[in-house]
């Protein structure tokens, strides 16, 4: 690898990779990559709910690996610390686990196929996201369609703090759909039926919130680059083929500015376009990961999605700046 990009500015180019993943013959996500994150060597690792849920790429698209079948309900997030670890969020089994990359179990936070009560605040009730602490292995998980909570866990599992209650004031929650770190000292929520960002303290004490279009997906830029890339899903069924509403990914600097965008805005299977961006991450050269759940989104607005292997995963690639 190179050395690292300096950070996105205004003037970065961003250009999509047509047919990058090289799925192989078996293989499929069943148009559902639900999450995607980045290992120390840029290897791709996509969180999928197919035939093999962990399936893990190069950076040029090459299929190294698949594993964790019948491991997991419903695949929803994943991460990656600075040790290689991997995080993997269960929607359906209301569960988070961490792994090594070579799958072996390090510990379960929640009961398999058991939710605590709706709405109540415990652990978990369909999770969502997960994000590491680098300073400490601290991690945060956002909980989820269930709950209207993030909880924070110590690097062994031990769970410190929770945050969060329905509402639509500062600190509460309507969706806490994906989750990150900004720096080393604050956590970033994509409030997602609120349409904004929210901002805290590691310690849950609330900053500032950012208005963004159903914001879905969230991630920090590797590196030299501090800015955070979120990926915005479609507009409510009211509003749905109306152009420019979300269906892109926005880049916000630390102090929530929008810097840069990419994405027609308009839903469909073309290269410059998204269906519906569930996860992202970006990798040490500045490449961005989509992962998007097609499948779902389709169904949902009542449309038959495209006969084959629906596009769910994509690449963008960092041209300028």
């Amino acid at each position: 690898m190179t050395d690292s990009p300096a950070a996105v500015s205004s003037e970065t180019g961003f250009e999509p990779v047509p047919y990058w993943a090289k799925i192989p013959m078996g293989v499929t996500f069943r148009g559902d990559a639900t999450s995607v994150a980045t290992d120390s060597q840029d290897n791709v690792y996509v969180f999928n709910r197919g035939t093999h849920p962990v399936a893990v790429f190069d950076s040029n698209g090459n299929f190294l690996e698949g594993w964790g079948q019948g491991e997991f309900d419903r695949p929803h997030g994943i991460a990656i610390d600075e040790h290689d670890d991997l995080y993997f969020v269960d929607d359906g089994g209301h569960f988070v686990q961490k792994r090594t990359r070579e799958g072996n179990v390090l510990f379960t936070i929640g009961d398999r196929g058991n939710p605590a009560p709706w709405q109540g605040g415990g652990m978990f009730n369909r999770p969502t996201g997960v994000c590491i602490d680098p300073t400490n292995g601290d991690f945060f998980v956002s909980d989820g369609y269930g709950n209207s909570r993030v909880h924070k866990f110590d690097a062994d599992g031990k769970h410190l703090k929770s945050w969060g209650e329905p509402g639509s004031e500062p600190g509460q929650f309507s969706l806490p759909h994906n989750i990150s770190m900004s720096g080393t000292d604050r956590v970033v929520v994509c409030d997602r039926e609120n349409f904004r960002v929210q901002v805290f303290t590691t310690d849950g004490e609330f900053i500032e919130q950012w208005h963004v279009h159903h914001p879905m997906s969230v991630c920090q830029g590797r590196a030299e680059d501090n800015n955070l890339y979120v990926g915005e899903m479609g507009p409510p069924p009211v509003q749905d083929g109306v152009p420019g509403l979300g269906l892109r990914v926005s880049i916000w600097n630390p102090e929530g500015r929008m810097i840069n965008q990419f994405g027609r805005g308009t839903m469909g299977e073309e290269h410059d376009q998204f269906i519906a961006p569930h996860g992202i991450a970006t990798d040490s050269q500045g490449n961005v990961y989509v992962a998007e759940v097609s499948w779902t989104a389709h169904y949902s607005k009542g449309k038959t999605p495209p006969a084959g292997e629906v596009v769910s995963l994509r690449k963008w690639r960092r041209t300028a700046g």
